[in-house]
């Protein structure tokens, strides 16, 4: 792989601000960084763009006693067969539990089944968090 050098420029103050939170992070250089933020910006645009396959996970948890959410949860997952790769659910405590499903397809098509799941009646709190596949990413 060939690599090119560029120049930026910046306020002091936000060259300042990245080099401190970098040496947090324990990045060894600011390239390293700049290279993990602009393949973050690939990877959003990947979500943004809505046709490129994506990966990603589907974070909720959810009360079992509540209605029909386990009904409706496993539903869903057998409805979207082709883009729900695995899941792992985790008992909390007597009522509550933790649902991860690992998604793989259309960002659109992911975006839409993280909304239907979200939104089921009884699941308290949930969040969709946005990867790649990595086949494109350098």
């Amino acid at each position: 792989m060939n690599l090119v050098r560029f120049g930026v420029s910046i306020p002091e103050e936000l060259l300042e601000k990245f080099d401190r939170i970098i040496e947090e992070k324990g990045y060894t250089n600011r390239s390293e960084a700049i290279r993990d933020l602009i393949r973050d910006f690939i990877v959003r645009h990947e979500w943004e763009v809505g046709n490129e396959e994506v990966a990603g996970t589907i974070t909720m948890v959810y009360n079992h006693d509540e209605a029909d959410v386990v009904k409706e949860l496993l539903d869903l997952q057998h409805e979207y067969l082709d883009e729900i790769v695995a899941s792992l659910h985790v008992h909390m405590d007597e009522h509550n539990c933790l649902e991860v499903v690992v998604v793989k397809g259309e960002a659109k098509k992911i975006k839409k089944i993280a909304d239907r799941l979200l939104s089921l009646k009884g699941v308290k709190h949930g969040k969709l968090v946005m990867t790649t596949t990595g086949k494109e990413l350098v």
